[in-house]
């Protein structure tokens, strides 16, 4: 059945492949963008992009002015961005401290507003790790947050919250997606530096998926 939805779309793999999953579902999306001041502003061309492709309302929102409040990310600040996987302790300079519950307030905001019961974004496992506004406890406290917060309760929807980047570019595959159309680096460059954690995890999904990122990178 068709509901109004917000969708939170970085322009990256895994809110791209909500996003369209959300539209397959033959939901009527309101996508929701955010210039926090990332370096990698660069992903939001590509969500306007994806947006107008597919004839969706998009917004996005400047919320730059919160890095006065929340500096020392690596992905907001004048700090390297650090080489490597995931795992590795470096990554954790990438961390924007309370980022998803900001957008998200605000994405549920946007939905009481538009009378849309729900807000989709792309969390998933491979986040676990590192970023504790993307586990699941996280998002389950947010839920229940999120229905008691306004007059309206909204459910905050995570399709891929239990699995892998892997398993989503499986899934966005099965749905015939053009990941050329997105954009993971950290690094706003002309070309992706294939060397962050981001590109680290998107290579490595291209990879166990046995085919080839049409994304450009450096080298």
């Amino acid at each position: 059945m068709s509901q109004k939805v917000v969708v939170i779309f970085s322009g990256g793999m895994d809110s791209f492949t909500v996003l369209n999953l959300a539209h397959k579902q033959g939901h009527e999306i309101y996508a929701l963008s955010f210039d926090y001041g990332q370096r990698h502003k660069k992903e939001l061309d590509y969500a306007s992009r994806a947006c107008k492709e597919l004839a969706i309302h998009h917004k996005i929102v400047d919320i730059s002015a919160i890095n006065q409040l929340i500096g020392g990310s690596s992905l907001t600040s004048d700090i390297e961005v650090a080489e490597g996987h995931y795992a590795e302790d470096s990554m954790k300079t990438t961390v924007v401290p309370n980022r998803n519950m900001i957008l998200l307030s605000m994405a549920v905001g946007y939905a009481v507003s538009i009378e849309a019961n729900k807000v989709y974004y792309g969390a998933h496992s491979g986040d676990h790790a590192i970023y504790p506004d993307c586990r699941p406890e996280f998002v389950h406290k947010m839920n229940d947050v999120c229905a008691i917060a306004n007059y309206e309760a909204v459910e905050i929807v995570t399709p891929y919250l239990e699995v892998s980047k892997i398993a989503i570019l499986k899934a966005g595959i099965e749905m015939g997606l053009d990941y050329g159309k997105t954009w993971t680096c950290y690094n706003g460059r002309e070309q992706a530096c294939g060397k962050c954690g981001a590109c680290q995890e998107r290579l490595e999904a291209f990879t166990e998926n046995q085919i080839t990122d049409p994304l450009e990178y450096e080298g």
